[in-house]
């Protein structure tokens, strides 16, 4: 056995960078915060020549700074801070890292589903200790949200928009009062917020209509909307940042083909301005062709050619796993990507012979017959 964790939270990551931007930061600090603002966005967006650091810090969110900016001062000013955009966005990594500059401790989060209940944001009871010793504060469970409360540091709330409206009311209160009243006791009945609360909620934006959120919540955050990344360079930068982390955690050293890699973003861009076109659902792949599926096609071809292959990432390989990401709907997603290979990489196979293009072709055209 080990110490070695599958995923280290950022806070525990990205320590030694966190410890060091720490010793060196003499800005101004709202409230608990364990970094100024300025360092929070230097930690989000990396360092720059004109900072003057003695080392690199770099760049984990790539996006336009404004919206770090936006985020960083929403959370200044004790406001719920609520990320919205498209799934693969990076809102999540974001709110992470936003965590763990703030507060170093990105860990106190609540996945909403449709069977988040109030205790899950507020507090439950170890049924055994009451049973034993009636309800008292320590018989108490509280909820990483009033974990965040009482320590004044941030609270996570995943997929807001998926939880229940009794949820979201439950919400309303903290976010206004802060505080949470616990009727069961009779003394030391009330967790007040400390300084540096603040709760930072992620929504997909595909999610409309699910759960709404009422207006009333909706008053008490900031809203800030990652859009879906359309530069191509940027989009490289960041499959790139992502697999490379991937690959350091199976720990295979390999170097992505540039090739390859304009491959699988011409693929998607392509796909995209075909679902883009599209006059109706069935014309468009379920997938919603973000940059975290492409992240993870890459990473899947990557391990196949690993364990199955010659530890090399061949171009068959990425169209196989391309199309098995994709495909999720049979016989609808499987007639659009046979469709596009057909349309779109079967001109640049034949003008390309023997070339990656040309392997391409061939691997997504076997893996769509594999599976119709």
């Amino acid at each position: 056995m080990t110490d070695e964790k599958l995923r280290a939270p950022a806070e525990v990551k990205y320590a030694e960078e966190l410890d060091y931007l720490e010793s060196i930061d003499d800005g101004p600090k709202p409230f608990s915060w364990r970094l100024s603002p300025k360092m929070v966005r230097l930690f989000v967006l990396g360092s720059e020549r004109a900072d003057g650091l003695d080392r690199e810090i770099p760049q984990k969110w790539f996006g336009d700074r404004s919206f770090v900016e936006r985020a960083i001062v929403t959370l200044a000013s004790d406001r719920g801070l609520l990320l919205i955009g498209d799934p693969g966005t990076g809102k999540s990594w974001l709110a992470e890292l936003l965590s763990a500059a703030i507060s170093r401790n990105s860990t106190l989060v609540v996945q909403g589903t449709a069977g988040t209940t109030e205790d899950h944001i507020k507090y439950s009871w170890n049924v055994s200790m009451v049973i034993a010793k009636g309800q008292s504060r320590e018989s108490l469970i509280p909820s990483p949200i009033m974990t965040a409360m009482e320590r004044g540091v941030i609270g996570r709330f995943e997929e807001l928009t998926r939880s229940t409206s009794d949820v979201q009311d439950a919400l309303i209160s903290i976010l206004s009062e802060k505080y949470v009243s616990i009727p069961e006791l009779d003394d030391d009945n009330i967790v007040f917020a400390q300084p540096g609360f603040s709760i930072i909620a992620t929504a997909n934006s595909r999610d409309r209509g699910v759960n709404d959120l009422s207006s009333a919540l909706k008053r008490r955050f900031n809203f800030v909307r990652i859009p879906v990344v359309t530069s191509k360079k940027s989009e490289a930068e960041i499959v790139r940042f992502r697999t490379s982390e991937l690959m350091r955690r199976h720990r295979i050293e390999l170097d992505v083909p540039p090739t390859l890699l304009d491959i699988l973003l011409q693929s998607f861009a392509d796909l995209r301005a075909a679902a883009s076109s599209a006059s109706s659902d069935d014309e468009r792949l379920e997938s919603a062709l973000s940059t975290a599926e492409q992240i993870g096609v890459l990473e899947d071809a990557i391990l196949h050619g690993q364990f199955f292959g010659d530890r090399a990432l061949r171009a068959e390989t990425l169209a196989s796993s391309l199309v098995g990401s994709l495909a999720r709907r049979s016989p609808e997603d499987l007639a659009i990507l046979n469709k596009f290979w057909h349309g779109v990489v079967e001109p640049r196979g034949k003008k390309d012979e023997g070339g990656p293009w040309q392997e391409f072709l061939e691997g997504g055209l076997q893996a769509i017959a594999k599976l119709s």
